[in-house]
C-alpha cells in the first residue's frame, strides 16, 4: 500500500484556501499512484481555532469543506481533521475528528479521545472525548486512526486513564495513523519521536504519523512528520519547518520500502526531554521557528513590512536580523531614537548593522521631544530627583514615534524585549514593551546572545560590538543592565527554574543560589505579571512561554 502523508501549512478559518492546498495534494497523490493520504489535525480549519468553533456557521463551513474535498478522494482513501458534531444530547456540541473519506464517501469518522488541557492547549473546552473505538477497514487492512494526544498516554506517570490504542488493538489493526498538531518547542524534537517509536514498540505495528506546519499567532508547528516501520525503524522524515508531501510504500510484512534513516537500535543523542537553559544544540531551530513565526504572522493578517526601534543593543540587531530573513530586509524598518544618553557607538553599531543587512533606516533624535516632556512636567515634578518617571519617557517617546511611523506607512511594530527583561519586568509599558509581535520573548537573554552568534556563523552581520559590550538601556548616565538586575548567566538560570522547571524558592536555593537573590528574583516575577498581561503576542519556542501557555494570577500574593 503506498501512504502519502502531507505536510501542510493552514490558516485558520481561511477555508477556500485550506481546502484547495488539500485538494491540490490529493491529485497529486493520486498521480503518483497513492492509495492513501493523512493529512494533519483539523486540517479542514487550521488548529487551534479555539472560540471560533463556538460559532455554527463555522462548523457549517468545516463541513462544506469536507464535502467538497469527498469528492477527490474517489480512488484513493483520504484522512483529514476537522470538527464533527456530537449528536447526542449529553457531553459537548462537538468532537476533535478525523474524517476517512474513500470512493467519495465518508467511510469512518474518528473521534480524538484524549483531549489536553495544559499549556497552550484548552482542547476540553471545545470537545467531547471518544467512548468508542473502531478500526478502519481500508483495501483489505485495519487501519488504527487517532489524534494526536491520543499516542501520548504512554510511561509511567500516565496523564489519563484509558489509551485509545489499546481499545483499538483488540480488532487485530495492520497500522496506525496519527494526524497531529504538535507545536514546537526547543525541547520537543526527540521526544515527540521517541513517543511515536515506543507507540511503534508497544503495539508491534508500523506508524504514520502527519504534523502540522506552520504558524498560528504565537504558536509554531514545526511539521517533522514521520514514518516508522513494523521494527521500529525510521523510513521517513518530512522537513522541519516546511510544507511536503511524501509518499511510502508499506509492504504486506509491516515493513517500508524507503531506507532506513535511524534503526530502531538508535539511542536518542541526549536525555528525552532534555529541559536546560541553553538551546546551543537546537539554536539553529530556534532561529528557524521565529523566522516562520514573523513570516506566517504577517503573511496571514495580511501585512507586508515591519518597522522595529534599533538601538545598538543586541536585542534589537537580533530581532532585526531575523526579521529581515523572514520578510525580506526591504520590507524591514529600522529606526534609531538616540536620547541624551546614548552613546555614539550605539548609533554607529546600529547603523553598521542595517548597512550590513541592506535595510532601510532612520536616526530621529529624540532630545528635543524629550526636553519638553520635562518641562511640560517640571510644574507637577518640582525640582523631584531624576528617577525612573523620566527614564520612561525616554521610552514611551520612541514608541510613539514608532507608532506613529507604523500607523502612517501600514507597518507592524516588532517588539525586541527578551524573555528575561519580561520576566523581571525591565520593560517600559507603552515604550519598549509596545508591539504587535514579540519575536524574543520567550528567549532568555543568554539565549539571544546564541541566536547572535547563529546569525554570525559565517560571516559578521551583527557588529561583534554589539556582542561584547555590556548590555544597557541607556536611560541614565553610564547605566548598566548589571545596575538593576544580576548578571544574566545568574538571572537567567534563576528564572529558567522557577518559570520553566516551576521550581519553587527552597529548591532553587538548595541548588546553590544566593537566598536572598532569589528571593528578590521571584518576587520580580510575580509582581510584573500585570505586565506581561498587557503585553504582545510572543512567539512560543520554549517547554513554558509567557501568553497563553502560563497562566498565573495578577493580583496573587504567592512569593510577592
Amino acid at each position: 500500500m503506498k501512504i502519502f502523508l502531507a505536510q501542510q501549512n493552514y490558516h485558520i478559518g481561511n477555508f477556500a484556501y485550506n481546502t484547495e492546498k488539500i485538494i491540490a495534494a490529493i491529485e497529486s497523490a493520486k498521480a503518483a499512484g497513492g492509495d492513501l493520504i493523512v493529512f494533519s489535525e483539523m486540517s479542514v480549519c487550521g488548529y487551534p481555532a479555539r472560540d471560533f468553533v463556538e460559532f455554527k456557521d463555522f462548523i457549517d463551513q468545516c463541513y462544506a469543506a469536507v464535502d467538497k474535498i469527498r469528492v477527490h478522494a474517489d480512488t484513493i482513501g483520504v484522512v483529514i481533521g476537522s470538527p464533527a458534531r456530537n449528536p447526542r444530547k449529553e457531553g459537548k456540541d462537538l468532537f476533535n475528528a478525523a474524517f476517512f473519506l474513500h470512493e467519495q464517501q465518508i467511510i469512518a469518522e474518528i473521534h480524538k479521545t484524549l483531549l489536553p488541557t495544559y499549556d497552550v492547549f484548552d482542547e476540553y473546552r471545545y470537545f467531547e472525548p471518544a467512548d468508542t473505538w473502531q478500526v478502519v477497514p481500508f483495501k483489505g487492512k485495519k487501519i488504527a486512526v487517532t489524534i494526536c494526544e491520543d499516542i501520548w498516554n504512554l510511561g509511567d506517570n500516565p496523564l489519563y486513564k484509558i489509551c485509545p490504542m489499546d481499545q483499538l488493538m483488540q480488532q487485530s489493526p495492520d497500522f496506525m495513523v496519527n494526524l497531529s498538531a504538535s507545536p514546537f518547542d526547543y525541547t520537543h524534537d526527540e521526544d515527540r519521536k521517541a513517543t511515536i517509536k515506543a507507540n511503534v514498540v508497544k503495539y508491534k505495528l508500523p506508524m504514520f504519523y502527519c504534523n502540522a506546519v506552520g504558524s498560528q499567532t504565537e504558536i509554531v508547528f514545526d511539521g517533522a512528520s514521520y514514518a516508522f516501520d513494523k521494527a521500529a525503524n525510521l523510513c521517513g522524515a518530512l522537513p522541519m519547518f516546511n510544507e511536503a508531501v511524501l509518499g511510502f510504500d508499506l509492504h504486506e510484512d509491516g515493513s517500508i520500502a524507503q531506507a532506513i534513516l535511524e534503526p530502531a537500535s538508535r539511542v536518542p543523542d541526549k536525555e528525552l526531554n532534555p529541559v536546560t537553559l541553553e538551546a546551543e544544540l537546537n539554536i539553529a531551530q530556534v532561529y528557524d521557528a521565529l523566522v516562520l513565526g514573523i513570516r506566517d504572522y504577517f503573511g496571514k493578517m495580511g501585512f507586508t513590512k515591519a518597522i522595529l526601534g534599533s538601538s545598538g543593543g543586541i536585542d534589537s540587531a537580533v530581532t532585526l536580523a531575523i526579521a529581515c530573513d523572514a520578510l525580506g530586509a526591504a520590507n524591514v524598518r529600522a529606526v534609531l531614537m538616540p536620547s541624551p544618553y546614548s552613546t555614539e557607538h550605539s548609533v554607529d553599531d546600529a547603523v553598521a548593522l542595517s548597512k550590513n543587512l541592506n535595510n532601510p533606516y532612520d536616526i530621529i533624535r529624540i532630545n528635543d521631544i524629550y526636553q519638553a516632556f520635562l518641562q511640560t512636567l517640571d510644574p507637577l515634578f518640582q525640582g523631584l530627583p531624576f528617577s525612573l518617571a523620566e527614564e520612561n519617557i525616554q521610552s514611551r517617546s520612541r514608541g510613539n514615534l514608532l507608532m506613529a511611523i507604523a500607523n502612517k506607512f501600514g507597518y507592524v511594530l516588532l517588539n525586541t524585549s527578551n524573555k528575561s527583561e519580561l520576566s523581571t519586568g525591565y520593560g517600559t509599558l507603552y515604550g519598549d514593551m509596545a508591539g504587535g509581535l514579540g519575536v524574543l520573548g520567550d528567549c532568555y537573554k543568554l539565549q539571544v546572545y546564541a541566536l547572535a552568534r547563529y546569525i554570525n556563523r559565517e560571516k559578521e552581520i551583527i557588529p561583534n560590538n554589539i556582542i561584547t559590550k555590556a548590555p544597557s538601556a541607556e536611560l541614565r548616565p553610564n547605566q548598566k543592565d548589571s545596575d538593576s538586575l544580576p548578571d544574566y548567566d545568574v538571572l537567567d538560570k534563576i528564572l529558567f527554574q522557577y518559570i520553566e522547571r516551576r521550581q519553587g524558592p527552597a529548591e532553587i536555593k538548595a541548588m546553590g543560589f544566593d537566598a536572598a537573590l532569589v528571593d528578590r528574583i521571584l518576587k520580580l516575577v510575580n509582581t510584573n505579571e500585570y505586565k506581561r498581561n498587557q503585553f504582545c503576542p510572543i512567539i512560543r519556542v520554549s517547554p513554558k512561554a509567557f501568553g497563553v501557555g502560563r497562566r498565573v494570577p495578577i493580583v496573587g500574593k504567592y512569593l510577592s
